[in-house]
């Protein structure tokens, strides 16, 4: 499995280096690229991969590559703070994930008024000036989680779905593609709450639910650790497969969850390819070559019948 892995990331960095370009590594050491994420790697699998994808190929490169994010994923204002610092230092490239689609936009504009370009990773937002926006499409992976509970149930029954913090645009597209899809099949959404991609959070808002709205049969949550929050408070009222749950990011302990059965589906995106994609676009711009406005990462339902592969 390792010698697999390290050939995917070697095979990586090979495509990286053709789809720059002959010649767009030389002098990349003078360039240095932020990559602002809205949370931090070490508490979340998710954001662990984004940047390792940011450092794998910053890395092959040789460009230099600095990682900040803010303690949580609602803390705007150290991830200003931390974004302002480095135009201060006048770093040469933004990649950012942005903690709300509109709050940072006097920040961007700062940047922008130093020539230091900036582009999206994950969650788009609101800023005109944007290079590019990389990501999942998260309100088409929010449709295939709740088309998922549509099938589970054939269209009938009770559901709920458990939010994180709506402000951020990639969860509020993922709500959004979940909410439309199961309501245009017949399940009723009976309740939205919010556990702001907490595990905790989501442990509790699923006992609330399990209490005020026991008809629920099915839950559709924004992020893999409010699922897997969810599913520890299905369990432990004795309803594991009689409440299906299905999440979003397919990180490994929410795949390892499908494969038991406390957890029914997850949809997967490509966090490492953000991060590549990021750190390969950021010196494209700084190297005068054309930037797509849009780059697409991919969703995949990840159910029993493939969460091997992404429970490693």
């Amino acid at each position: 499995m390792m010698v697999r892995r390290i050939t995917g990331i070697v095979g990586t960095v090979l495509l990286t280096l053709a789809l720059l370009g002959p010649g767009v590594s030389a002098g990349a050491a003078k360039y240095t690229i932020l990559l602002s994420m809205k949370g931090p790697g070490s508490g979340n699998p998710f954001w662990a991969a984004v940047e390792r994808g940011a450092r794998d190929t910053a890395k092959a490169l040789g460009v230099n590559l600095v990682v900040l994010a803010p303690p949580a994923e609602t803390d705007v204002q150290a991830q200003i703070g931390q974004i302002e610092d480095q135009i201060a230092k006048r770093v040469s490239a933004i990649v950012v994930a942005p903690t709300d689609v509109s709050a940072l936009n006097t920040t961007f504009d700062k940047a922008r008024a130093q020539k230091i370009p900036v582009l999206f990773v994950d969650t788009d937002g609101t800023w005109r000036s944007k290079l590019t926006f990389i990501g999942t499409d998260n309100r088409a992976g929010g449709v295939l989680g709740g088309k998922f509970l549509c099938g589970a149930f054939k269209g009938k029954g009770d559901v709920a779905i458990i939010t994180g913090v709506m402000t951020t645009q990639s969860i509020r597209s993922r709500v959004e593609g979940a909410r439309a899809a199961m309501k245009s099949c017949g399940l009723r959404v009976v309740a939205e709450l919010p556990a702001n991609s907490d595990r905790a959070l989501g442990q509790q808002v699923m006992e609330d639910i399990l209490t005020s709205k026991p008809t629920v049969k099915g839950i559709f949550a924004a992020n893999d650790l409010m699922a897997l929050g969810a599913a520890e408070a299905v369990t432990s009222r004795g309803k594991t497969g009689k409440v299906l749950i299905v999440g979003f990011d397919a990180i490994p302990e929410a795949a390892q969850a499908i494969l038991s059965g406390t957890m029914a589906a997850s949809v997967a995106q490509s966090p490492y390819n953000m991060g590549k994609f990021g750190v390969q676009n950021a010196l494209r711009a700084l190297t005068k070559k054309s930037v797509a406005k849009r780059i697409d990462t991919g969703t995949v339902l990840v159910t029993k019948k493939n969460a091997a592969e992404y429970a490693k």
